[in-house]
């Protein structure tokens, strides 16, 4: 688990349209270059907040995660820039967003090209996908980078769905997650299992307590929690009970391959 750094967005380069949310390549005060999440883009706060909180937890399961910024706006940076909703956006954001590290010279995943994925990491992908209840691991939208020879996650913006709505999120945090069929790995999946036991082995409360506490408190206020504090009670309470139970998903994931394999 990393630190997370606050640095200052000095540069903003170009927006990637492909994502519905409209993030961008920008220039931070290290000099380094960052794909930054808005907090003012439609899912608000909520995907930072997942982007953060899965990624990290990915990383502490050995998983490749570019590094994670904290990145200050100041949406002057944007004053060059003649579409009018960006610069919506971009007024909208000013303040604490999310840095994402730009892998340069990278490229999208493919199954038919190496490095080509063993049953051991198909495993452990497709327990924490389901974990995290991440929908955008499809084949449609694979979410990885292949990157100086390693497979790299990214966008995690979609996990912690219960977060868009805290009733009774106990209860959610008890899915079975039938969308794993879609998983774009679950075919090599073969060692579910033995990636259970290994994934549990890493996590616990107080690996989740450190990851929540780099949450941002101007990220955490809002109904229907009265504090910040409240909130990440909240978000430890989902992610403690959820591997508590990961029976639930696990058995979801082995049925669901079956019917493929």
């Amino acid at each position: 688990m990393n630190n997370i750094r606050t640095l200052t967005a000095t540069e903003y380069i170009e927006p990637l349209r492909e994502g519905g949310s409209l993030p961008a390549i920008v220039r931070a005060d290290d000099e380094k270059t960052y794909v930054m999440k808005f907090i003012g883009a439609g899912q608000g706060t909520r995907a930072l907040i997942a982007e953060l909180i899965a990624g990290e937890i990915a990383r502490v399961l050995g998983f490749n995660i570019p590094e994670l910024v904290f990145l200050v706006l100041d949406p002057v940076i944007g004053n060059t820039e003649p579409d009018a909703e960006i610069q919506d956006l971009l007024r909208a954001s000013a303040g604490l967003n999310l840095g994402i590290g730009f892998l340069r010279h990278s490229a999208e995943f493919n199954l038919l090209v190496p490095p080509h994925p063993t049953p051991e990491f198909a495993s452990r992908l497709v327990w924490f996908d389901a974990f995290v209840t991440n929908f955008d691991r499809s084949a449609k939208n694979v979410n990885m980078l292949i990157h100086r020879e390693k497979i790299w996650l990214i966008d995690h913006g979609a996990c912690l769905t219960f977060h868009h709505n805290w009733q009774n999120h106990l209860m959610q945090s008890e899915t079975a997650f039938p969308y794993i069929n879609q998983h774009v790995l679950l075919h090599l999946a073969a060692q579910i299992p033995e990636a259970d036991r290994e994934c549990k082995s890493r996590l616990n409360s107080s690996v989740f307590g450190k990851i929540i506490s780099l949450i941002p408190d101007s990220w955490l206020n809002g109904l229907p929690f009265n504090t910040p504090t409240e909130r990440r009670k909240g978000y430890l309470e989902f992610l403690n009970h959820r591997l508590e139970v990961t029976e639930y998903f696990v058995k979801e994931a082995i049925r669901a391959r079956s019917q493929i394999v």
